[in-house]
C-alpha cells in the first residue's frame, strides 16, 4: 500500500516546526542574544530545520515505505544510524558549506569538526527527523487504512442493498427451476442437466457471492457450470481454450473475483473463429492462484473502459490481500489480456 500523501503537507508541517522551534529559543531558551543577531540566527535555525526536513522527507518516502509498510520494523531500527549518518552530512553540508560561504562562520570550531566528533554530536540532533518521519507515517497509513474500511464497508452495504432487491426473483426462479427439472428428468436428460447446472448456478450466486471469501473448489465449479451454460448458447460453437492446473479443495479466494475475469471474456470476446480463440486458464500452484485470459476483441469494444466493477475489484483486492497480489490487463491489436495472481488462505 502506497501512501499518495500531498507533498505540501510535509511542507506546513516543517514550516510549523520552523516558527515553533523559534519561538521556543526566544521565549523557552531565552536566547534573546542570539535572536539578536538576526541574520546569522537565520541561518543557524532555517539550515538546521532544512537538514532535518531533508532527511524527514529521505525518510518517509524511501525507508518507512520499505520497512514499516511492510511491517517490518526491526529492520526500521536497524536502519536509523545510518539515517543518522545522513543527517550528519546534510547538516554538515548546509551549515559548514553553504552557511560559511555566505556569513563567514563555521556553526561548529575547528576541532568539532572533525568526523567522528561531528557525526557522534549530531546522532541527537538529528533524531528529530527520523522520529518525525516514522510517526508522520504512521499517522498517514492509519488514516489510508481507516478510509479503505470506510469506502469498502460503503461497498458492501450497497451490495448487500443490491442483494435484497434481487432476492426476491432468485429464491423464485431457484424454486421454479427445481419444479422443470422434477418433470424433465424422466423426459429429456439432456435438458434437465443443463436445468441442473443453470439450479446450481443460482444456488451459488444466492448463498455464496455476499460472503468475503469462497471456497476455491466452489468458485471453480461456478465458473465451470457458467461456461457449460454459454456453450448451449453459443449452440456449441464456441471456441475457447479453458484449463484448470493443479490441485485444490478447501483453499479460500475473494468471492467472485475469478468470475469477474470470466465474464469479461464472455461480455467482450469473439468466439465464432476456431482461428481467434479465447483462452481462459487457472493455475494453482505453490500457495497461489493465477487466472490468465486473452481474447480478440468484438469490433467497437474499448476494454480500457473498464468500469465500477473493475474499480471496486481492486478496492476488494487491496483491503484483502494488500500488497500480496498481482494484477496486469493489456489491450493491443485489437486483443485484451489479463492476469491475475493471489494467496490462496486455507
Amino acid at each position: 500500500m502506497k501512501l499518495k500523501i500531498p507533498f505540501y503537507y510535509h511542507i506546513i508541517l516543517f514550516l510549523g516546526l520552523f516558527l515553533t522551534y523559534c519561538l521556543w529559543d526566544y521565549g523557552i531558551n531565552n536566547r534573546i542574544e542570539m535572536v539578536q543577531e538576526t541574520m546569522f540566527y537565520f541561518w543557524m535555525t532555517s539550515t538546521f530545520i532544512l537538514s532535518v526536513f531533508v532527511v524527514y522527507i529521505i525518510n518517509f518516502y524511501t525507508v518507512c515505505d520499505w520497512f514499516l509498510n511492510k511491517k517490518k520494523i526491526h529492520f526500521y531500527f536497524l536502519s536509523v544510524p545510518f539515517s543518522l549518518l545522513i543527517f550528519a552530512g546534510v547538516r554538515y553540508f548546509f551549515q559548514e558549506v553553504i552557511m560559511f560561504q555566505f556569513t563567514g562562520v563555521h556553526n561548529y570550531f575547528e576541532r568539532s569538526r572533525e568526523v567522528i566528533f561531528y557525526i557522534k554530536d549530531n546522532f541527537f540532533f538529528g533524531l528529530p527527523s527520523i522520529i518525525f518521519s516514522m510517526l508522520s507515517y504512521l499517522f498517514w497509513q492509519f488514516q489510508h487504512t481507516q478510509q479503505q474500511n470506510q469506502e469498502l464497508l460503503l461497498e458492501n452495504k450497497k451490495a448487500q442493498f443490491q442483494m435484497l432487491k434481487a432476492q426476491v426473483s432468485p429464491h423464485f426462479l431457484f424454486n421454479t427451476l427445481n419444479s422443470f427439472y422434477s418433470q424433465l428428468i424422466l423426459k429429456e436428460d439432456e435438458m434437465a442437466a443443463d436445468v441442473l447446472v443453470l439450479s446450481d448456478l443460482l444456488r451459488y450466486v444466492i448463498t455464496e457471492t455476499d460472503k468475503d471469501e469462497a471456497v476455491l473448489s466452489k468458485e471453480i465449479q461456478f465458473i465451470q457450470n457458467y461456461i457449460h451454460l454459454q456453450k448451449k448458447r453459443f449452440e456449441d460453437q464456441l471456441f475457447l481454450d479453458f484449463t484448470i492446473e493443479g490441485n485444490y479443495s478447501n483453499e479460500k479466494v475473494l468471492s467472485s473475483a475469478l468470475i469477474h475475469f470470466v465474464e469479461n471474456v464472455f461480455k467482450h470476446g469473439k468466439f465464432n473463429n476456431e482461428k481467434e480463440k479465447a483462452v481462459i486458464s487457472i493455475r494453482i500452484k505453490e500457495g497461489f492462484l493465477e487466472i490468465s485470459t486473452f481474447n480478440y476483441n468484438v469490433g467497437g469494444e474499448n476494454y480500457s473502459s473498464t468500469g465500477i466493477g473493475f474499480v471496486n475489484l481492486i478496492k476488494r483486492l487491496e483491503y484483502t490481500y494488500k500488497d500480496q497480489f498481482v494484477l496486469e490487463k493489456t489491450e493491443e491489436n485489437n486483443t485484451f489480456k489479463s492476469y491475475l495472481k493471489i494467496p490462496l488462505r486455507k
